[in-house]
């Protein structure tokens, strides 16, 4: 019943919507758009525009949160090619990147790439990402042969501003956002279009020694008379990334990368009519491709051999994503300040094929498949309502959307017990339905922003090809917000946030039926999962005195449960297998401080420095441990000097060793490897020596430091034998050479 008042409540803000279409005026049109321009060491400082906190543009010094804006030139001037790189400047953010050593069915290390984003301490599906509004693909796992990222389904070249929001964002999102919230926002024709000119655009050719891949870039951008356009391509091609590894042996001691060869393509096209001066139809398309092919030496079996030993492993990854929207916007005078509705679709797909040569036993192939497609709906409706003291500026909406999410597994020999091909869970229709309503509350001294959101979510699995049992599930949630921000003075301004998140269960946790080796070990779905929650508390204060700005933020997220695999009985025998089940079991505690500060001591020369510190613990089954997600203390200080036609930067980023006792031991076998202490420089050149061409370089890792990223190494035991197989790169070169036109 409730989906259809839901139903029933779109229709009329639709409706009341277009009715007042003829109120249109611009004025008050939530305009996003790029950060001021900032060098990559100075985003977590300067002051930003953010649409990704309260989903209306404010400056991210005037949301009751923390906000970090990437602007399209600092993206450009830092030579960043992928997320990983995009972070690496960030306090409280990492993305896990595991060296590529997977094999034909017991491992899946970094076969996901660039697997997903850490905020503050949880990772993966917990942490919400978007382009343009739209989610991307859920990341996947299966045991030990089948894994998926989230993180290669961007390319960042298409976009004007990336917004990394921390805390739960369900109140303005929904379900994932429990950790935060990430929105990667396209470039619109007006991005590159130049006052006065009816077309411009950009080329750009870029190369980075990391992995000795090149980059060419090209956009362009139109107008002429209602119409404007862009069409925008980037095409890399690359080869296997680089660590501090020596040895090149073609076996399972190999500490060198493995042999790889990598490209991708990714088109942007937009159109835009302007139907009147007060409103506009926006067509948007995507197509992105990523194919990998990989030599698999690490893989290689040392003598004496068994017969089932590999003795060679090649593979084959390819993933795409492609997206196609549709965005009315409109605005106006009246009661009805601006609306905005936009209908999408998105078809992502992720194959993963291994061939493996084995000394005497059958050769054996796997080929997996993932994909998720996704078609939504979404209006946002903006009221402005002042009085004497107060301007409220109220927003209220609603999303839907409905995705199909399936997996299959094939190949040939499969594993004792089963038979190819077979789906790990059934093809499920995952719907996600949400009603929201928030009021900026605007006077001289303050800001208050309390929101609300009712999210209703529905899994139906179909039976289709799959042999095992199946349930549906379907909740609700409610999602509160309330925040505040107090301008007592230019140098105090005191915020506070308190945010309740959630995140749904996944397809693959509710429904899941596999039957091990000899029938020795299987699992079942859970049709009484719940949702993941988070309450989260933030207080903070920002400032600025003279030429120095500063902000402090103190942090404190509960969580509850937490979705785990886990034994619910058996034996172990074929006669009463070990039942595993996905169940709501742990709680956890994430709290942190961060700090950050900017002196701008000239025109052309400032300083920042940022430290940032979390602790976090799990408790289950009544018993607690550190949370191993969490990342250990880190510093960051620069120095940039910008004239605007000459600049450059120098980084140094410090990061704590983690601690033998705040490492959870229960899964490792044997003692955890401890990554020491770190320091790492980067510096970055840039000139523009005219007014259209842009040289730009960086040096990264200035001092060849040997080091290891924990995000990357948590559950090595210490006495692995290819640590150095997960070290970082060493000094490396990024240069790139842009023209505008």
């Amino acid at each position: 019943m409730w989906r259809h008042k839901i139903l029933w409540v779109w229709m009329c803000m639709a409706w009341g919507g277009s009715a007042a279409s003829a109120f249109a005026d611009d004025s008050n049109k939530p305009q996003p758009g790029p950060a001021p321009v900032t060098s990559a060491a100075q985003s977590a400082v300067l002051p930003g525009v953010t649409i990704t906190s309260t989903r209306t543009a404010r400056s991210v010094d005037d949301v009751p949160d923390t906000v970090t804006v990437h602007t399209a030139r600092q993206i450009e001037l830092s030579g960043t090619r992928n997320i990983e790189e995009l972070f690496r400047d960030e306090l409280d953010v990492t993305v896990n990147h595991d060296p590529v050593l997977f094999t034909a069915a017991s491992s899946s290390t970094g076969r996901a790439g660039n697997a997903g984003i850490n905020i503050r301490g949880l990772e993966g599906n917990q942490v919400l990402m978007m382009t343009d509004g739209i989610r991307l693909p859920f990341a996947f796992d299966f045991g030990h042969s089948f894994s998926t990222g989230r993180g290669d389904f961007v390319d960042l070249n298409a976009y004007k501003t990336v917004d990394v929001l921390r805390g739960p964002a369900s109140t303005q999102y929904g379900s994932d956002g429990l950790a935060g919230a990430v929105q990667f926002l396209t470039l619109d024709p007006s991005d590159l279009l130049k006052p006065g000119s009816s077309a411009n655009g950009f080329a750009r050719q870029s190369h980075s020694s990391v992995d000795r891949s090149w980059n060419t870039a090209v956009a362009g951008a139109g107008r002429k008379g209602p119409w404007q356009g862009l069409l925008l391509g980037s095409f890399y091609r690359g080869h296997d990334q680089d660590n501090m590894g020596s040895n090149d042996a073609a076996n399972v001691t190999r500490t060198t990368p493995n042999p790889m060869d990598w490209h991708s393509q990714y088109v942007l096209g937009k159109a835009i009519l302007a139907i009147t001066p007060r409103q506009s139809l926006g067509l948007t398309a995507e197509a992105l491709r990523r194919k990998q092919d990989t030599d698999l030496l690490s893989a290689i079996a040392v003598p004496p051999y068994a017969a089932t030993s590999t003795r060679g492993l090649t593979a084959n990854d390819t993933i795409s994503r492609n997206r196609l929207s549709l965005r009315h916007d409109w605005s106006g005078d009246g009661w009805l300040r601006a609306a905005r509705t936009e209908v999408y679709w998105q078809d992502a797909e992720v194959r993963q094929r291994t061939w493996e040569d084995r000394n005497t036993a059958a050769d054996r192939t796997r080929d997996n498949n993932y994909r998720q497609r996704i078609l939504g709906l979404s209006t946002q409706l903006q009221s402005r309502i002042a009085t004497a003291v107060w301007l409220h500026r109220l927003s209220w909406g609603v999303d839907l959307s409905t995705s199909r999410i399936g997996a299959v597994r094939d190949g040939t020999v499969p594993p004792e017990g089963e038979t190819f091909p077979t789906k790990p869970f059934p093809d499920t229709d995952y719907r996600l339905m949400g009603l929201f309503v928030q009021d900026e509350i605007d006077s001289e001294r303050f800001t208050f922003i309390p929101g609300l959101r009712l999210d209703g979510y529905q899994l139906d699995p179909r039976t289709s090809g799959y042999s095992g049992k199946v349930v549906s599930l379907s909740d609700h949630a409610v999602s509160p917000r309330l925040g505040a921000v107090w301008r007592l003075a230019p140098q105090a301004q005191p915020y506070v946030q308190w945010a309740l998140g959630f995140r749904a269960p996944a397809p693959d946790q509710v429904n899941n039926d596999f039957v091990g080796p000899m029938r020795r070990v299987i699992s079942v779905g859970n049709p009484d999962l719940q949702a993941e929650r988070a309450n989260s508390i933030e207080l903070g204060l920002r400032g600025r005195s003279g030429s120095l700005s500063y902000s402090l933020a103190a942090y404190h997220n509960r969580y509850r449960n937490f979705i785990e695999q886990t034994v619910i009985g058996g034996t172990f025998t074929p006669s009463n297998p070990l039942i595993f089940q996905y169940v709501n079991l742990s709680k956890a505690t994430i709290r942190g401080l961060e700090a950050r500060a900017r002196w701008q001591t000239t025109s052309q020369w400032s300083f920042n420095a940022g430290v940032a510190y979390s602790r976090g613990d799990y408790e289950h089954n009544g018993v607690s441990a550190p949370l191993n997600s969490v990342q250990p203390l880190r510093l960051l200080a620069g120095a940039q000097y910008d004239t605007g036609w000459l600049g450059g930067k120098l980084d140094v980023q410090h990061t704590q060793g983690k601690a033998l006792g705040r490492i959870d031991t229960a899964d490792y076998n044997g003692s955890p490897f401890t990554p020491k202490a770190y320091t790492v420089v980067n510096v970055g050149l840039w000139c523009k020596p005219t007014p259209r061409v842009t040289v730009s370089g960086n040096l990264n890792n200035l001092f060849d430091e040997k080091y290891w990223v924990w995000d990357d190494v948590r559950g090595l035991s210490a006495s692995s034998k290819v640590l150095d197989a997960y070290t970082e790169p060493g000094r490396n070169v990024q240069i790139a050479l842009r023209y505008d036109f």
